[in-house]
């Protein structure tokens, strides 16, 4: 089975968008990489018959220094699935579960699959947190809790705290995976001090959002060296893109990117939520690049008809079947879907579904779709 990603996951009902399509399905940033990073990526193109490894190497110190570490704590990878589907395949088995919230990022579910480990849901607390004590109760033989915070879908954070309990109240020989994709544009608190602390704790990280390098591929993971050397195991070695590997460092080099692109995306964030309450619409607040909008019949009837307005929108989660993930976009793209939303809740839009259905296979995923 192959690694499951979000883009795999977001488009595995969208075949051949329209030019000029709204797409806030996929928790893409629409404003690319910065000017310095598309800067060092042109510059670096001539060397692109050569491999990365003086490159990697200069990426993994500098973010070590950055985040305080030694860089024997440090892996880089092509975004971060990679580390994500690897941890779960390591630490993971036939007698180790894989304990994770419900709704919840669902790729490492594809990889416990993988691995034949039981696969354990537990819903968010009333406030959208994962609830890391209900977690620990039912993965007694657990052997990785996954913490995603912000959240995907709902873009909520669980507390720092709550993730120090869950360290340090785990199972022997199992770890927490912390998910941190998202934390730069919300107000939480990283989980990288428990690291340094040599807890039994990984931590992602990626440059596919705030960073605006998705289709760019690069990102990290932080933790222990025994811990990290296990997951090296199961995914070996792959050769970083040379593009990747400057725009990335580029970035972390721009000071002023992530406060500039976070206060960006959420005043386009509390405009559309300002919308959506004068509108009477209902949503999960969320910190993060997107949120789940509760529309209050089965969402698919709305993504679809949705569709018809050129605007196409996130998927469902089975545990909250009325809920759809929506993208913050660029601000022209939430007018955009704003009009289309309401057009679609009062009826003046539907989507014509015609009888005949066929099935997309996604490693595993089968996911139906009707052909319009």
């Amino acid at each position: 089975m192959r690694i499951v990603t979000e883009p795999m996951l977001a488009r595995a009902r969208v075949h051949n968008a329209p030019q000029g399509a709204v797409m806030i399905d996929a928790n893409e940033n629409p404003l690319g990489p910065c000017v310095s990073a598309r800067e060092a990526i042109s510059a670096i193109i001539p060397q692109g018959g050569r491999y990365s490894d003086g490159l990697t190497d200069n990426l993994v110190e500098q973010i070590a220094e950055l985040e305080g570490l030694k860089a024997d704590h440090v892996l880089v990878y092509p975004g971060s699935s990679e580390p994500l589907h690897h941890t779960v395949t390591a630490y993971t088995s036939s007698s180790r579960s894989y304990v994770t919230a419900d709704p919840g990022y669902e790729a490492g579910m594809f990889a416990a699959n993988a691995a034949g480990a039981k696969v354990v849901k537990v819903p968010l607390t009333r406030t959208y947190a994962h609830d890391v004590k209900a977690m620990l109760a039912a993965g007694p033989d657990a052997g990785v809790f996954y913490v995603c915070t912000p959240n995907n879908p709902t873009g909520t954070l669980t507390s720092h705290p709550d993730i120090e309990y869950l360290a340090e109240n785990k199972p022997k020989g199992s770890v927490v995976l912390v998910d941190e994709a998202y934390l730069h544009f919300s107000d939480g608190t990283s989980a990288v001090d428990l690291v340094k602390a040599d807890k039994d704790v990984i931590l992602l990280r990626t440059f596919s959002k705030i960073y605006g390098m998705a289709g760019l591929r690069c990102g990290y993971a932080l933790g222990r060296p025994d811990l990290l050397n296990k997951v090296q195991e199961y995914g070996g070695w792959n050769a970083m893109p040379i593009t990747a590997l400057v725009a990335a460092s580029a970035s972390l080099k721009h000071t002023q990117l992530v406060p500039e692109r976070k206060k960006m995306n959420a005043d386009i964030r509390a405009e559309v939520f300002q919308w959506l309450d004068r509108n009477g619409y209902s949503y999960v607040p969320s910190q993060s690049n997107c949120f789940m909008l509760d529309v209050k019949r089965p969402a698919k009837e709305v993504i679809d008809a949705m569709q018809h307005q050129n605007v196409f929108i996130g998927r469902i989660w089975p545990a909250w079947p009325t809920y759809t993930r929506i993208t913050v976009g660029t601000r022209p793209e939430m007018e955009e879907f704003q009009v289309a939303l309401k057009k679609v809740m009062i009826g003046a839009v539907t989507a014509s579904v015609s009888p005949v259905r066929r099935k997309a296979h996604l490693d595993g995923i089968v996911v139906r779709q009707s052909l319009a």
